[in-house]
């Protein structure tokens, strides 16, 4: 479904790629790919294992009638193609899936909304990123979908570092694109599903928070949510902490706000008070 790429590189130049976030896309990419194509390697043995009881069978039935013997290589036929048949359609489960769509449906990713092609496509929207992404032609192939000539020199280290470089290049690619109008709009629908979860501050009474980051330099902090009640940070579930903030960025949820206008919730009117015995503690 999603072809490898790969480039050859220095041993310097893997040590400076982050393989941090390898394990979980990789190992879920290659499960999705692995029973399809089990299904159609034991199909194709299938086939061989028919053809070889079939030639027997020609050789010791010679002494029958030809028109026994060409009734059973018809049958057999039939039952090769149905399984080749088979094959053909296990083989091609998941063709239609791009590699922005599986990358956004992976557990941990949901946070991410899916870039529109024609986005990415335009080289004004990726301009310096080039410089800051190991591997870029090759990451950027492999997000697009686009075959690259070069898959089947690659070692599978160094698609494992051009899987983890188209990674890291989506991430800056998405924290650009939900500036924009559409990419506003597809945060929209997240944020109205509290997809991004609830602030957990008793008395913001489960406010839907937005992605944030606390620099826009890529590996400097991980997630946060922003919680536009109390106006504070908080660290989201455990299974998005490992996102960078970098690709969400520390302007989104404050120019969606300013978007946005009407979905600016007020302030909370209460305030836990601390208390001994019912007695207000006293402040220095």
């Amino acid at each position: 479904m999603h072809r490898e790429r790969g480039i050859g590189g220095s041993k310097s130049e893997l040590g400076a790629v982050d393989r941090k976030r390898i394990n979980d896309a990789l190992d879920k990419q290659l499960e999705r790919s692995s029973p399809s194509t089990s299904r159609a390697v034991a199909s194709r043995g299938k086939d061989k294992q028919v053809q070889s009881v079939l030639m027997g069978k020609t050789t010791a039935d010679q002494r029958d009638s030809r028109s026994a013997s060409l009734s059973k290589t018809n049958c057999s036929d039939e039952e090769s193609e149905t399984d080749s048949e088979e094959s053909d359609v296990s083989g091609s489960d998941g063709d239609d899936t791009s590699w922005i769509s599986w990358f956004c449906n992976l557990r941990g990713n949901e946070f991410f909304c899916e870039v529109d092609d024609d986005y990415i496509q335009d080289d004004f929207n990726l301009c310096g990123l080039s410089s800051q992404v190991p591997y870029y032609d090759y990451a950027l192939d492999l997000i697009l979908d686009v075959e690259s000539s070069h898959g089947d020199i690659f070692t599978e280290e160094q698609n494992e570092l051009i899987e983890s470089a188209a990674e890291m290049l989506y991430g800056l690619i998405h924290v650009r694109y939900i500036l924009t109008s559409k990419g506003m709009a597809a945060m929209l629908d997240k944020y109205k599903n509290y997809d991004f979860g609830r602030c957990p501050r008793v008395y913001c009474c489960g406010q839907a928070c937005l992605p944030v980051g606390q620099s826009d330099i890529p590996r400097s902090s991980s997630i946060k949510i922003y919680c536009p009640r109390c106006e504070d940070i908080y660290y989201p579930r455990s299974k998005y902490q490992d996102i960078d903030g970098a690709y969400f960025g520390t302007t989104f949820p404050h120019l969606f706000l300013m978007t946005y206008g009407h979905l600016k919730p007020q302030k909370p009117s209460q305030s836990y008070t601390p208390r001994v015995f019912g007695f207000k503690v006293h402040k220095p």
